[in-house]
């Protein structure tokens, strides 16, 4: 199936490595011009050189205030129009509650939720002129409680809430609107994590890339292309009657509504 996503542009946050690169990875393999944005500079020129398409590096820190400001005025003066947001960016530290500081708080709603607020703010009136969508990469963390991730899930079930009310106002103003929720992908802070379980239960870490995706209920990890094929077909016009919606991709983790 053509996605009819060639000559279109987005702007790919969160997109120097892990989803973020594979969806500038999928998204220009279908002709999409991306603007590509992370604070390395070095690391988003890599992925810019391997894109088989037209791309756009902007290496800007979200959690300044002006920084989506800046973000949409160089996307619209180099390409003069904008199709696509992926609000991608953003990470939030685990840990026990009653450590995490204020700081730690802070910072984790800082880049993910208020990022993505911000340039959906900014972005909004070139998306309502190109009659165009917005995808929040969110997480299943948002969706159930967990004690070593109270910052992350806050997040996230605040994010959900976001992509619930900005497509409310979609239907009205012409800006598709929906979420996709990540589970175990194979990126580098899983990783971490798997060592952290090989480390604690005394076994290699081959041996905990098989044995935890078991104890999480699921039968393997994702790859990020996974995600990022995902959101290829939420932005494509082929399925422009999907609005407000959450996608789980997570393996079927998430047993609840």
């Amino acid at each position: 199936m053509d996605l009819l996503l060639s000559n279109k542009v987005a702007i790919v946050t969160g997109a120097s490595r892990g989803i973020g690169k594979a969806i500038a990875e999928t998204l220009s393999a279908e002709g999409v011009k991306v603007v590509l944005v992370a604070r390395s500079n070095a690391e988003l020129e890599a992925v810019a050189k391997s894109l088989p398409n037209e791309s756009f590096v902007q290496a800007i820190d979200l959690r300044e205030p002006d920084s989506a400001d800046q973000i949409i005025a160089s996307t619209m003066a180099k390409f003069g129009k904008l199709d696509l947001l992926v609000n991608n960016a953003g990470a939030t530290k685990r840990g026990d509650f009653l450590t995490l500081s204020d700081q730690e708080w802070m910072d984790g709603f800082a880049l993910k939720f208020f990022g993505a607020i911000r340039l959906s703010r900014a972005a909004w009136p070139h998306l309502q002129a190109s009659q165009g969508t917005i995808i929040n990469i969110i997480g299943i963390g948002g969706k159930k409680g967990s004690a070593e991730f109270t910052i992350g899930g806050t997040v996230n079930a605040a994010l959900m809430n976001l992509t619930k009310a900005l497509a409310d106002r979609g239907v009205k103003e012409g800006v598709r609107v929906n979420a996709i929720n990540p589970g175990s992908i194979a990126t580098d802070r899983l990783q971490i994590r798997i060592q952290n379980y090989a480390k604690n239960n005394n076994i290699s870490l081959e041996e905990a890339a098989t044995y935890l995706p078991r104890e999480m209920k699921i039968k393997r990890f994702a790859d990020p292309a996974e995600i990022a094929r995902a959101v290829a077909f939420l932005a494509s016009p082929q399925v422009s009657y999907i609005q407000g919606a959450i996608l789980d991709v997570d393996g079927g983790a998430t047993r609840a509504l």
